[in-house]
């Protein structure tokens, strides 16, 4: 472990011919690529947990239907972020998006698969009645979801962890190799599944919230009861890795020692999970999965922040790897992409609005 902490201290420390003077709008593309993720995270996680919780909580057909109902007209335009995010990152610093896009080609595909079956399963389901038929369906769509969840946290710990970039900053990794950090790594490592396992755990949260905002009677109460269990796991996860992530990962704790005003980010997710708890006490649910949305933001933003200025560290001897400066498009194109970008997200932004305002009811028959 202290070998291994060594090594990433010595392989991910910043080039010194790069520097901060004159990165204002890098900087600005950077927060704006997180906050794509973000979003996507608060929207289209919402119903991925929703779909985590699909056979835990829901025990009749009416009930498998009313679950899907509360995501029926929102959870394939959630997927938008997903997009939006990948393009932004795309033509704002292109060079990341071609390392990290073909270094992850084979758990893209795989995570591209279980967005067609997940899909496949929301609008199949109902096409045939069947014994066999619909419940099939359903645990497609429930693995998919949960899948995901595991695939989008075990993606954040390869970016935060780093990946062994050559001289024209390509890299291959392995599904697997030894399970531990080092300069021979795989995709799946103890910190990426923890950080997989993390994410269905915080999803599994997430969606069961919202289905306690959404729905009335039995499958609210059993919908509150699985938002309980699963928000102690993921205080129990938040502490492990808040307090693991310095030790593994040195160029966080750089960061946050240069910038102490950053754990303002960290201090505000624990301080969501703690709403979390008083609101559904409280009885409070619209309350409580916005503090859900907010322990979900707060946490990438603790991650962004920490991984600033790196887009994909390297852990390969010599490499410095890519960041927002060695990695991003021409000043003069970023500039101009703004003004292009600003309009176009607002007018998605009035649509999502629009959209959400009209699924605000509660579903099912009231107790």
């Amino acid at each position: 472990m202290a070998l291994a902490v060594q090594s990433l201290r010595a392989r991910t420390t910043l080039s010194p011919r790069r520097t901060e003077t004159g990165g204002n709008t890098s900087t600005l593309w950077y927060g704006i690529v997180a906050v794509m993720f973000a979003i996507f995270a608060v929207l289209d996680g919402f119903d991925l947990g929703v779909g985590i919780v699909h056979l835990l909580i829901a025990r009749t057909e009416a009930e498998r239907r009313i679950l899907l109902q509360s995501i029926g007209s929102v959870w394939d335009g959630n997927e938008v972020w997903l997009i939006a995010g990948g393009g932004t990152l795309f033509f704002a610093f292109p060079a990341a998006y071609a390392s990290g896009f073909s270094g992850f080609y084979l758990p893209l595909i795989m995570v591209l698969w279980l967005f067609i079956l997940r899909g496949i399963a929301v609008e199949f389901r109902n096409h045939i009645e069947s014994p066999v038929w619909t419940p099939f369906w359903d645990v497609v769509f429930a693995g998919a979801s949960a899948l995901l969840a595991l695939f989008f946290g075990a993606a954040l710990g390869n970016v935060m962890r780093g990946v062994p970039l050559d001289a024209n900053d390509s890299f291959f990794l392995p599904l697997w190799t030894n399970f531990r950090i080092g300069p021979e790594p795989g995709i799946l490592d103890w910190f990426t599944i923890a950080l997989g396992l993390a994410s269905v755990a915080a999803l599994t949260m997430h969606g069961a919230l919202w289905t306690a905002m959404k729905t009335r009677g039995e499958l609210h109460t059993r919908a509150r009861q699985l938002a309980s269990l699963a928000w102690t796991v993921v205080v129990l996860l938040t502490v492990m890795l808040l307090a693991i992530l310095p030790l593994i990962l040195p160029h966080i704790a750089r960061r946050y020692a240069a910038r102490p005003w950053g754990f303002i980010f960290p201090i505000a997710a624990l301080g969501s999970l703690a709403g979390i708890r008083m609101s559904s006490r409280a009885s409070r649910d619209p309350a409580a999965f916005l503090y859900s949305c907010a322990y979900v933001v707060t946490m990438l933003a603790a991650a962004a922040f920490g991984h600033y200025p790196y887009l994909l560290p390297s852990i390969s001897d010599g490499q410095p790897g890519l960041t927002i400066y060695n990695a991003a498009a021409s000043s003069h194109g970023l500039t101009i992409g703004l003004l292009w970008f600003i309009p176009g997200m607002a007018l998605v932004g009035s649509y999502f609005l629009f959209v959400y305002r009209n699924v605000a009811e509660r579903l099912g028959a009231k107790s």
